[in-house]
């Protein structure tokens, strides 16, 4: 059985849009765009590298999967290009019919995802309705929040409508404050 590891960016009220840019996600009016650059550091870095290195396949919802499209592949002389360009891609999508990008691969339900986790480790980067419709299913494994020292007051939240017991297994602290805060189910050793 493989493992699902979710990474989010949040802030300390639990907001999850739009941490990377300030046109990156302005749904519902959300203006506060970009609220996470300021916390990259190279300890962040380092764990991320470590951490995605080590997890198989991604697994994007449709909107982050075209955030993503639209970006990574145009960077060059950047590891993460290479990295995402070679990784598989799951994408979950009731609209899209193909997918242009290399190596990304349709799953039309996210009933779907069970049956890939069978097989392999899936990472998640932001994806916050398929986020929280993983964690309804109780098909996410580990947490990796990086939870930023920033209140914003609005903005969709990662946990909206779902309740899980975690239990810390590891924190690292940036030098910009952000906690890395790696979590599992309380049920899992």
């Amino acid at each position: 059985m493989g493992k699902l590891v979710l990474v989010e960016h949040l802030t300390l009220d639990g907001v999850m849009q739009g941490p990377a840019a300030p046109d990156e996600d302005t749904r519902g009016g959300f203006v506060r765009g970009g609220w996470g650059v300021a916390g990259n550091d190279e300890v962040m870095g380092s764990v991320l590298g470590k951490g995605l290195g080590r997890h198989g396949a991604m697994l994007f919802g449709r909107w982050t999967y075209e955030q993503f499209f639209g970006f990574w592949p145009h960077q060059t002389d950047n590891p993460y290009t290479d990295a995402l360009n070679r990784a598989r891609k799951y994408v979950v999508s009731r609209t899209r019919r193909e997918l242009t990008w290399e190596n990304s691969v349709l799953v039309p339900d996210v009933g779907d995802v069970a049956k890939i986790k069978e097989g392999e480790d899936l990472t998640v980067l932001g994806s916050g309705e398929l986020a929280g419709e993983l964690m309804r299913r109780g098909l996410v494994d580990e947490w990796l929040l990086m939870v930023h020292p920033l209140v914003l007051g609005t903005g969709r939240r990662l946990f909206d409508g779902v309740e899980v017991e975690l239990r810390l297994v590891d924190s690292v602290v940036t030098t910009t404050g952000v906690v890395i805060a790696t979590y599992r189910g309380r049920e899992e050793a």
